[in-house]
């Protein structure tokens, strides 16, 4: 087992990384991008990776507190799931009524990893291939689709 202040120092390690080798890759669009912490304009809408002992999963996280709102976001994105399904090339997991971490009602749309440990460095080469594609994917993506969620910013 690891203390928690290993276990702290080595998710950063991982994750600055991860920046730092995602760093010059431009988006779609061509601009420089925060990888790690992407921004998708959206309130409530999220990309969001996620690594433990156990797995590693990405997904699109829909948290807008109001359940018809939420459930409205969700159903735009089922509109563009032959889209989202192609540029990932690969077909991703969909739950429209999740919770997260803390126990807060989501939507999301998902794939994960097992087995992999990010707390092993000899796993951070699989991290590393398993999130760099599927994030530029949402990246191209989102470049497309965003413009359908208009109507509900």
């Amino acid at each position: 087992m690891y203390s928690k202040t290993e276990v702290t120092q080595l998710r950063q390690a991982f994750w600055t990384t991860f920046g730092q080798y995602m760093a010059p890759v431009p988006s779609a669009e061509g601009v420089p991008t925060n990888w790690i912490n992407y921004k998708t304009g959206l309130k409530h809408v999220y990309f969001r990776m996620q690594a433990d002992g156990r797995r590693a999963t990405i997904s699109i996280e829909l948290t807008h507190p109001d359940v018809g709102v939420r459930e409205l976001f969700f159903e735009q994105f089922l509109e563009l799931k032959t889209l989202l399904h192609e540029t990932l090339g690969e077909t991703w997991r969909w739950e429209a009524d999740a919770v997260d971490t803390n126990g807060q009602p989501l939507s999301r749309i998902f794939t994960e990893l097992t087995p992999v440990n990010l707390f092993s460095r000899d796993d951070w080469p699989a991290l590393i291939s398993f999130f760099k594609p599927r994030l530029m994917a949402l990246d191209e993506f989102w470049s497309n689709a965003q413009y359908a969620f208009d109507a509900l910013r």
